[in-house]
Parts: structure tokens; C-alpha cells; sequence
């Protein structure tokens, strides 16, 4: 296999944090030798999780085994994972804020069509759906873990407690009409066809206001890895936590 020099559009101070990460972690289960410093391993995550480069392709890139880098990446996923916040210790944040908007994504998986409950109709293909808060300028504030592709909007924001959450700090959210009947805090568009002018003003200032969380989707997408994961789905909850993290990190 052919390598050749790269790059990688991130920060350094987002590789610093990780190879923080990784230093304190190998002080505390007492590591005295590795293949690769922190620093590389660092590096070695950062490639996999933003480029979306394969498991061989890092092999053969940093000289190490594919299985190496599995444990590499593996390890370093669950360090970042541990630091992600809950939906309750977001919420220290979030309060800070004069309204959130709510929305849903699907992460695109390597799935059969056997796999039904991972299949989304809506967008008719296999995938895990991910509920993302956004403050008013579409900045990324939380991602919820990951629940298999068939789950409504709706379903999910229940699920994780967001709906309750938000209406017990008394936050305004504006939300798609996936959320009709969320009721509390969460502001949807009117439904129909043939609606009244006063309506459709509504809708169109409520779209102008919502659709600035596509930035925070965007953040999300920017790391190449989530636009089609090839790993277990049990695992996808520690990676959207895992590039959450980072991408705090950097921010």
C-alpha cells in the first residue's frame, strides 16, 4: 500500500487536548511503552475520526498493525466519551440561553436491508438517529446518544428526557413538524395545505429562525467518520460523544 503526506483541518490545540487526554490516561493505568506517543496516537484518532480514514490506511500511514490502531482509536473514544456531559449537566449551559432549537439526524451505517429496525423510512436508507440542541447562533451545545434509525424525532426527544428537561427551565425551543405535539416549550410550525396568511407568516419566520441549527448538523457532518459509520452500533454513542468533545475542544 501506497502513503503519502496529509493533512488534517483542525486545530493543534485540538491535538494538544487529545494527547493531554491520552498522557493522563496511560499515567493512570501506569503504560511504559508504546508503539506510538501520544502525540501520534492523537494524531492517529484525529485522521480516523475527521477524515474518515480506514483502519489499513492508518496502519499503513503511522507503521503500526491494524490491530493496534483499533485499540488506539478504541481508547482513545471511550477517554472522550467519559468526559461528555449529560443531558442535566448540559443544562447549566444551556439555561444561559435565550432559546434552543431542537432537531434530529440520521448517521448513516453499513447495514443489510435485514436490519429493519435501524431502517428510517423518511430518509430510506439504514442509519442511528441522533437528537442535537443548538443555541440561537447554531452553535453545537449537546448530542444525545444514539438510537436505532426507525425511531421518530418525537419518540427519541421523549426518550432522552429533553422535552421534560427543557420545560422544567422554562426554555423556549423552536423544533420541525417532526415535534408536532411535544407540547411545553418546543415551538413547532403550523401543519396544512391551505393555511392563513397570519400562518404561513408564522412558518416562515419560525423556518428562519430553526434552520440556523442546520449549522450545528453541519458541525456534526464535518467529521467525515458520520457520514457512513462501519463499526458496531453499540459503539456510535461513544463516538458522536467522543467528536462532541473535540469539537469543544477546539471551539
Amino acid at each position: 500500500m501506497l502513503a503519502y503526506p496529509s493533512s488534517i483541518n483542525l486545530s493543534s490545540h485540538t491535538l494538544r487536548y487529545l494527547s493531554g487526554q491520552l498522557t493522563a490516561r496511560q499515567r493512570e493505568i501506569g503504560t511504559r511503552w508504546r508503539r506510538l506517543t501520544a502525540g501520534r496516537q492523537a494524531l492517529l484518532v484525529l485522521a480516523h475520526l475527521r477524515c474518515g480514514d480506514t483502519y489499513a490506511q492508518l496502519a499503513a500511514g503511522f507503521g503500526i498493525g491494524i490491530a493496534t490502531v483499533f485499540r488506539y482509536i478504541r481508547e482513545a473514544i471511550e477517554v472522550l466519551a467519559a468526559l461528555a456531559p449529560t443531558l442535566t449537566e448540559a443544562m447549566k449551559t444551556i439555561r444561559q440561553k435565550a432559546f434552543v432549537i431542537l432537531d434530529g439526524t440520521l448517521l448513516p451505517i453499513d447495514r443489510i436491508a435485514a436490519d429493519t429496525p435501524y431502517y428510517s423510512g423518511k430518509h430510506k436508507r439504514h442509519g442511528m438517529n441522533v437528537q442535537v440542541l443548538a443555541d440561537p447562533f447554531g452553535r453545537l451545545l449537546w448530542a444525545s446518544p444514539a438510537l436505532p434509525g426507525s425511531t421518530h424525532d418525537l419518540t427519541a426527544a421523549r426518550h432522552h428526557g429533553i422535552i421534560g428537561a427543557l420545560t422544567d427551565e422554562g426554555l423556549r425551543c423552536w423544533a420541525d413538524k417532526a415535534y408536532q405535539g411535544a407540547g411545553g416549550p418546543v415551538r413547532v410550525p403550523f401543519r396544512g395545505r391551505r393555511l392563513k396568511r397570519w400562518k404561513r407568516r408564522h412558518n416562515s419566520s419560525h423556518a428562519k429562525i430553526r434552520c440556523v441549527g442546520e449549522r450545528a448538523m453541519a458541525t456534526l457532518k464535518g467529521w467525515r467518520l458520520l457520514r457512513k459509520l462501519r463499526c458496531s452500533t453499540n459503539l456510535i454513542t461513544a463516538v458522536v460523544k467522543a467528536i462532541v468533545i473535540l469539537h469543544h475542544a477546539s471551539a
